[in-house]
């Protein structure tokens, strides 16, 4: 991969998740500025979540089918562009719903077949190690960037200028996706059987079911940590500035990733990855002193970093080719998918009906549970 088309990837990361970084934090402020009630938001918000069920393996199907992933990227960007605009347009509730789904269905592609592409070029030239997590981190910065500064704007402006901010990022994504370059993909004869097959492998099995549960306890993190956190009376700087402090920790790991996985096996830092969540979660829930929140928020670089990076590595075992972004999708599917639809579903019970602390202690057993079925994983190639 050369330097020009690596700096056009880090650019792609910056954008998209500038793009997560509006929507996470931002969306529900912007509808509640739009006098929707607690219920509705929650409806709105969940189409992240059940938008990646089916939508990213259906993109990634079509991309392997195609043989062009970065084709794809580009339609469903533009398409992006055209239906985030219609926010202009929409009043009532149900349109917006709507929207919702559609503008997240179109989007759910773009991750996994972006991560695709870039991990397909960088294994051509065995560049893996050294070059993903300082491609990925740009992802992290861009998010940083995008809820530090629109954060700063919607306070002395207002939350009305939010769907502005949308739109630029959106269009600014597409125009880069016209600059991402990868090697051809082979074409592999009956790709499809292969696929079926390779899902009929218990190791694979046991590698999605772990990033379910992984998924599934991080829910609690992405949907009440800033809840919790004022509850325990901290203030919405002092929350902001938590959230930063484990994007952080993550971008840190992403620099410095070679240096692990020269050393260590890509399984046992899977591994560690899953004790350290158990650990950390634990912690948030039983000893929320600031000390221990301020290590636990470290810890993000593992619970986060170091297994998002090992995942990507071990798909490669089993996805290759061909056969490449649906692997990418599935692993999106399962995990943010399923394991994070559920995940905060159970985790919104919990906070509801038993005690606040008790959704970090759920997502501390789900770590665990991730860990006990990373190691029934006997054989990989990493």
């Amino acid at each position: 991969m050369t330097g020009p088309v690596r700096l056009a990837f880090a650019a792609f990361f910056f954008f998209y998740f500038a793009y997560i970084g509006l929507m996470s934090p931002y969306a529900s402020l912007y509808f509640a500025s739009r006098d929707f009630g607690a219920i509705e938001i929650a409806a709105l918000m969940s189409m992240f979540q059940i938008t990646r069920i089916m939508g990213p393996f259906a993109w990634g199907w079509l991309a392997d089918m195609r043989r062009d992933r970065l084709g794809i990227m580009r339609i469903t960007s533009v398409m992006a562009c055209i239906i985030f605009s219609g926010i202009f347009y929409l009043e009532s509730y149900l349109p917006l719903l709507i929207w919702m789904f559609l503008l997240n269905t179109v989007i759910s592609s773009l991750m996994p077949l972006g991560e695709a592409a870039t991990v397909h070029a960088l294994y051509k030239n065995n560049d893996f190690d050294r070059r993903y997590g300082r491609l990925r981190l740009w992802g992290s910065i861009g998010f940083i960037a995008m809820v530090l500064g629109a954060g700063a704007w919607f306070e002395k402006f207002g939350i009305e200028s939010f769907p502005w901010f949308g739109v630029v990022a959106l269009l600014i994504m597409t125009v880069l996706t016209t600059t991402l370059r990868e090697p051809p993909i082979d074409a592999v004869q009956h790709a499809s059987v292969k696929f079926t097959h390779v899902l009929k492998n218990p190791h694979v099995q046991w590698f999605l079911s772990a990033n379910f549960w992984m998924i599934f306890g991080h829910a609690a993190l992405y949907v009440f940590y800033s809840l919790y956190l004022d509850r325990l009376g901290y203030s919405k700087g002092e929350i902001g500035l938590f959230w930063m402090l484990g994007v952080l920790s993550e971008v840190i790991f992403f620099y410095f990733q070679s240096y692990f996985f020269a050393r260590f096996t890509t399984k046992n830092i899977l591994l560690a990855a899953y004790l350290i969540a158990g650990l950390r979660f634990a912690l948030m829930a039983y000893l929320p002193e600031l000390w221990i929140l301020i290590l636990a928020q470290i810890m993000h670089a593992a619970t986060f970093g170091a297994h998002h990076s090992a995942s990507i590595k071990m798909l490669q075992t089993w996805f290759k080719g061909p056969l490449q972004a649906r692997g990418q999708a599935l692993y999106t599917t399962v995990s943010y998918g399923i394991g994070g639809t559920v995940g905060g579903l159970f985790a919104g019970w919990v906070w509801e009906y038993l005690a606040p602390h008790h959704v970090f202690g759920l997502a501390a057993v789900s770590s665990l549970l991730g860990y006990w079925c990373m190691r029934k994983i006997t054989h990989t190639d990493s």
